[in-house]
């Protein structure tokens, strides 16, 4: 799996770096069909920007952005963002495959 990071308008120091490669890698656990994920850091008028672009197998990608005052907090509310939304794949394509209509019917005497 690949992890890239980009800075724009933003000096990306060491820490941030690790940082954010460390919080983007632990969403694996989640989903573990994925392929590459971007990291995208920003600063525009006062507020930092991050946002996490997912790329998994059959062409599933999952996005989310996140601004706020601190560039760790908005890390943090971004892979939250990304974590609810693997999940939520991964439990509809479970559920699809295995929902039957039979277990919904009741045997009437």
């Amino acid at each position: 799996m690949q992890i890239s990071l980009t800075g724009r308008h933003v000096n990306v120091t060491d820490s941030i770096k690790n940082y954010a490669k460390e919080k983007a890698s632990k969403l694996l656990k989640f989903y573990d069909r994925i392929q590459s994920i971007e990291v995208i850091l920003d600063h525009d008028a006062g507020l930092n920007k991050v946002e996490i672009i997912v790329e998994a197998e059959h062409r599933n990608t999952f996005v989310a952005q996140e601004s706020h005052e601190d560039m760790y907090a908005a890390v943090d509310l971004v892979v939250g963002k990304l974590e609810r939304q693997l999940i939520r794949h991964k439990e509809r394509h479970r559920d699809r495959k295995h929902s039957g209509k039979h277990s919904d019917r009741t045997t009437e005497a």
